[in-house]
């Protein structure tokens, strides 16, 4: 499995780096070899959870339901790289780091994972992240730097199906750098496996992902689906990377307003966005889905002239359809729940 996650690595390296950085970007690094004192994650303490049923996290209380103890689901979900910083020498980051663990919750937390509270009982491990340039230095350490925040992330589930899962069905939710984990993870736990009948979604946007990724795990293109995945990459409406054909093209990509076939959207399709003021917008956008990505148009929310000369909106993959994200996911949960009552 380690090899295969180093070419599964090599592959979607660049897809994960294009996104944030050019190719002209100079890293300050250091061997790896000296990243190996970051202390391992001890799962089985609430401390290394940024968030458990058990754990109040004030960053999203407003999102999580008065009756969260009745969900009959948990989300476990794997938050993007946030150890961008070129003068950052390190490989990965201690979950002891509360510079970087307040960027989880107050970011990936807040503006991610939120859409899926009313889905299910969240789970959110902290995990050793991998440095953005690990995507782009795979041969000088980000191999290893990748691999070894992917057995936190492998531990931390591990944890998690002895000591909470209890046969839950599961939804799997990843972006970016997490969803690279969140890949693996499915392969290693639920692709062909008989856990994979606990699988009711896994959304993992973010990333370039082949058609043919999994064995078992197909992609979803019905709202009311279960036990596949979906995937897309967001772009502003009419413009390409430079390296649409060779990171972007053939991928998978998912309608996320819709979850359908169906390739164009209208204003009155979309559900909302939540935007960094706290706010919802709904009927802010439209999208056209085309081979590879999703392009959107600039999203009607304040000052959004700022917006205007922005193409790549990687980072809002997830929180420019977030409550259509939400909605879906209740609705996939609610199919599963009936699909498998006793």
């Amino acid at each position: 499995m380690l090899r295969q996650g180093y070419c599964f690595y090599k592959i979607i390296s660049v897809c994960s780096f294009i996104v944030l950085v050019s190719c002209s970007t100079v890293y300050v690094t250091q061997p790896f070899a000296n990243n190996k004192d970051l202390l391992e994650p001890n799962y089985q303490n609430e401390d290394s959870w940024a968030v458990l049923p058990s754990k109040p996290i004030e960053e999203i209380t407003e999102f999580i339901p008065a009756s969260v103890s009745e969900l009959e689901a948990d989300v476990f979900y794997v938050y993007p790289t946030l150890i961008t910083s070129k003068k950052d020498i390190r490989w990965n980051v201690p979950i002891t780091d509360t510079v970087q663990n307040t960027k989880v919750l107050n970011s990936a937390v807040r503006f991610q994972a939120s859409a899926w509270a009313t889905s299910g009982k969240l789970y959110v491990p902290y995990y050793r992240q991998a440095h953005l340039r690990s995507y782009y230095q795979l041969e000088n350490g980000g191999e290893e730097a990748l691999k070894l925040a992917y057995s936190d992330i492998k531990a931390a589930f591990e944890l998690y199906l002895k000591k909470y899962n209890n046969g839950r069905p599961v939804i799997i939710v990843g972006h970016s750098q997490g969803s690279t984990h969140c890949i693996l993870l499915l392969k290693d736990f639920f692709d062909d496996k008989p856990l994979q009948k606990q699988l009711i979604a896994a959304y993992i946007p973010g990333i370039g992902i082949k058609k043919d990724e999994f064995k078992t795990i197909q992609i979803m293109t019905k709202p009311y689906e279960t036990g596949g995945f979906v995937s897309w990459n967001t772009h502003k409406r009419n413009s390409l990377h430079k390296n649409y054909d060779k990171w972007y093209k053939g991928k998978v990509t998912s309608n996320p307003i819709l979850w359908n076939g169906i390739r164009t959207t209208e204003k009155k399709d979309h559900k909302g966005f939540l935007y960094t003021n706290g706010k919802i917008y709904s009927k802010a956008l439209r999208i056209e889905v085309i081979d590879g990505m999703v392009w959107t148009t600039i999203p009607r929310f304040p000052h959004r002239l700022f917006a205007i000369f922005k193409k790549n909106f990687h980072v809002g993959d997830i929180n420019l359809f977030w409550v259509d994200i939400q909605k879906n996911a209740e609705l996939r949960v609610k199919t599963w729940l009936e699909q498998h009552k006793n």
